[in-house]
C-alpha cells in the first residue's frame, strides 16, 4: 500500500496536512461534549444552581455539536478531494503505461485485468484513501485521548473498558484471518468475470451461430457464482462483527452502570452525586472510545482488499516497457523508404521454438515486397518487427539504414502507415478515422481525407452515407461492413503520407476488382513509397517488385512471380492452388 501512496504529490500532502488540523478540533469538539454534560449532571443533582447555568452549559454543548459538525464536513470535502483526484491520476498513469506497452506486456496482462485494474482497483484505493484518511487519523486520536481523560475517573471503569477492547481486538484479528486470502482471490475473479462477459460480447454473433448460448450462459455462471460466493463468505465473516460489537458495547454500558451503583452505594452524599456525574461521563467516553475502535475495525476491513488493488496497479505503472526510445529522430533523406533486414530471428516470450529464423532481404525505396506462405509461416511477425511491435531475438532490422532500436519511438512511427490484419475504427466520424493521429508532414485539411478516401476505392460508400465524411462510425465500426471497415483502414494510412506502407493482409475482405483498381490507384498516386504486403492471395501480389516466399519461419525463397513459378516449390503448390492451369501459363 505504502507503494501505491508514493504518488501522492506535494497539493495532496498539503490537504492532509490541513485534514489533520480540523480532525483534531473536531475530535476536541466530540470530547467536550461529555465534560458539559457531566457538569449539567451535577448542576442538576445539587442544591445552589439556576436554571440559567444549565442552559449556559447547554449552550455550550450545542456549540460542540456545531463545531463538530462543521468540521467533519469539511474534513469529508478535503479527502474526498484528495481521493478523487489521486483515483484520476493513477487511472491516467495506468493509461499512460498501457500506451507504452509492446505486445509483450500487453500479453501479460489480459484485457479485461487491465479494465478492472483502471476502473475497480482504483475505486477501492479511493475509498480506502477517503475514508481512511477520516478514521486512521481521527480513531486513534479519539481512542487515546478519550482514555487519557477517563482514567483518572476510576480504575475499575478504565479496567473494563480495556477489557471489552482486548476482547474485541481478538475477535476481529481472528475474522481477519479468515477473509483475508479471501479478499485476495476477490478482484482475480472479478477480473475472471469481465474476461468470460467480454468474450461472450465480443462473439455474440458464432455464439447464436452454433446454438452455445447455454454453454456460454454455464461459463458465466461459474465465474459468477464463484465472484458471489467469495463476496458473501467475507460478507458473512465480517456481518458477524458489528452484532458483536454491539453486543460487547451494551454489555460494557452496563457494567460501567453497575459499577457505578456499587461506587454511589458506599458513598456519602455528597460524594455520590459526583459519582453519578462520574458514570455518565464514563458512558459517555467510553461510548467514544467503541465508536472509534470500530472505525478502526471498518479501515481493517477495506484494507485487504484495497492492498491486493494498489499491489495491482503498481505492477502496472511500475512495469519497465521492453521497447523503449532510441536517440535517432532524424536520417540521412537520401535513404527514406529503405527496409533491410540481417539475419533476423525470433521467437515469442517463453516459447520454446523459433518462429522466424535466419531472415535476410532488402527493400529500396519506393519497391514493394510481398510475402506469401501457409498459415503460421511468420509473415505477420515478420512486417511487425519493423514499428518494434516487438524486438527480434538475434539480428537487426534497419530501416533508413538506421537500427529500429535506436530510433525514437514516434520517430519511427512517424515513418510508417500501418494497416493491420484485423482492421480497427474508433468511434467518432469517417473524417476522423481517417485523420487519426499526426501526419507526416504536418495538418491537413478536408481535401486531403477526400483524396485518401478516394485512393482507398472508399469514396462511393462514404458520400452515400448519411452525413457523407462526418458519417458517425460507432466503437469498432460495427455500422460498416469488413471490406468499408479495410478501406477506411487503408485511407487512414494514405492520409498519414508516410515513407513505408505496412499491409498486413489488408487486402483479404475487398473483391478481386476492388483490390486490383485499389493497388493500382495506390501505386499512382503515392509513387516513391515503399510497401510491405502480407498476403495470402497470387493475384494480391503478382506484380510486385520482389516476393518472399516463408515456409516454417524460413526463406523459401526471393524473386518476381514468373521467376518463383520457375524456381521455388512452395511458391508453385500455392500459386497451383489459386490460379487456373492458363494463368498459370501466362
Amino acid at each position: 500500500m505504502t507503494n501505491i501512496l508514493r504518488h501522492l504529490n506535494s497539493k495532496d500532502w498539503a490537504l492532509i496536512g490541513v485534514c489533520l488540523v480540523f480532525i483534531v478540533i473536531q475530535v476536541w469538539f466530540d470530547l467536550k461534549l461529555p465534560e458539559y454534560m457531566g457538569t449539567i449532571t451535577r448542576l442538576v443533582t445539587t442544591d445552589g444552581h439556576s436554571i440559567e447555568d444549565v442552559w449556559q452549559n447547554g449552550q455550550y454543548m450545542l456549540l460542540c455539536a456545531f463545531g463538530s459538525l462543521a468540521t467533519a464536513v469539511v474534513v469529508s470535502y478535503i479527502a474526498s478531494r484528495i481521493g478523487a483526484s489521486f483515483a484520476q491520476r493513477l487511472r491516467r498513469m495506468q493509461f499512460d503505461k498501457v500506451d507504452s506497452f509492446s505486445m509483450t506486456e500487453i500479453n501479460r496482462f489480459s484485457t479485461a485485468s487491465l479494465i478492472t485494474r483502471s476502473t475497480n482497483d482504483v475505486t477501492q484505493v479511493q475509498m480506502l484513501l477517503m475514508i481512511g484518511l477520516q478514521i486512521i487519523i481521527k480513531a486513534p486520536i479519539i481512542t487515546v485521548w478519550a482514555i487519557l481523560k477517563i482514567s483518572g475517573r476510576g480504575f475499575e471503569w478504565t479496567l473494563a473498558t480495556v477489557v471489552a477492547m482486548i476482547i474485541i481486538a481478538l475477535v476481529f484479528v481472528v475474522v481477519i484471518i479468515l477473509v483475508i486470502p479471501k479478499f485476495r482471490m476477490m478482484q482475480t475473479l472479478t477480473d475472471n468475470l469481465n474476461d468470460v462477459t467480454r468474450e461472450n460480447l465480443t462473439g455474440l454473433p458464432v455464439v447464436r451461430a452454433y446454438n452455445a448460448e447455454d454453454y456460454q450462459e454455464a461459463k458465466f455462471e461459474k465465474a459468477n457464482r464463484d465472484l458471489t460466493d467469495t463476496q458473501l463468505y467475507t460478507a458473512h465473516a465480517m456481518a458477524t462483527m458489528m452484532p458483536f460489537i454491539l453486543l460487547l458495547t451494551n454489555v460494557l454500558m452496563l457494567a460501567i452502570y453497575w459499577i457505578g451503583a456499587i461506587l454511589i452505594s458506599g458513598a456519602s452524599a455528597p460524594e455520590s452525586s459526583a459519582l453519578f456525574a462520574d458514570t455518565i461521563v464514563f458512558v459517555s467516553y467510553a461510548m467514544q472510545v467503541m465508536m472509534a475502535v470500530l472505525m478502526i475495525m471498518m479501515l481493517f476491513v477495506m484494507l485487504p482488499r484495497a492492498q491486493v488493488s494498489a499491489r495491482r496497479i503498481s505492477e502496472v505503472i511500475d512495469t519497465e516497457p521492453s521497447i523503449k526510445d532510441g536517440p535517432v529522430t532524424k536520417t540521412d533523406p537520401a535513404r527514406e523508404g529503405e527496409i533491410e533486414f540481417r539475419n533476423v530471428s525470433f521467437k515469442y516470450p517463453g516459447a520454446a521454438d523459433y518462429t522466424l529464423q535466419d531472415i535476410s532481404f532488402s527493400v529500396n525505396k519506393g519497391e514493394t515486397v510481398a510475402f506469401i506462405g501457409s498459415t503460421g509461416s511468420g509473415k505477420s511477425t515478420l512486417v511487425n518487427l519493423v514499428p518494434r511491435f516487438y524486438d527480434t531475438t538475434e539480428g537487426t532490422v534497419l530501416v533508413g539504414g538506421v537500427d529500429v532500436r535506436e530510433y525514437r519511438l514516434d520517430s519511427l512511427y512517424g515513418r510508417i502507415g500501418y494497416i493491420p490484419q484485423k482492421s480497427v475504427l474508433f468511434s467518432g466520424t469517417v473524417s476522423s478515422n481517417v485523420a487519426f493521429g499526426e501526419r507526416e508532414g504536418g495538418p491537413a485539411g478536408e481535401d486531403d481525407i477526400r483524396s485518401a478516401v478516394r485512393i482507398a476505392q472508399g469514396k462511393d460508400f462514404v458520400e452515400e452515407m448519411d452525413g457523407a465524411y462526418e458519417a458517425e462510425i460507432v466503437r469498432g465500426g460495427t455500422n460498416v461492413s469488413g471490406g468499408q471497415k479495410q478501406r477506411l483502414s487503408i485511407a487512414r494510412a494514405i492520409y498519414k503520407n508516410p515513407e513505408i506502407y505496412i499491409f498486413d493482409d489488408s487486402f483479404s475482405a475487398l473483391d478481386y476488382k476492388t483490390d486490383r483498381v485499389l493497388r493500382t490507384a495506390l501505386k499512382k498516386e503515392t509513387g516513391g513509397v515503399t510497401s510491405m504486403i502480407v498476403a495470402q492471395r497470387i493475384g494480391t501480389i503478382m506484380d510486385a517488385d520482389k516476393i518472399i516466399v516463408l515456409d516454417e519461419g524460413r526463406v523459401a525463397g526471393v524473386g518476381k512471380h514468373k521467376e518463383l513459378l520457375r524456381t521455388c516449390k512452395v511458391y508453385k503448390e500455392i500459386a497451383a492452388s489459386q490460379l487456373s492451369e492458363e494463368e498459370l501459363a501466362i
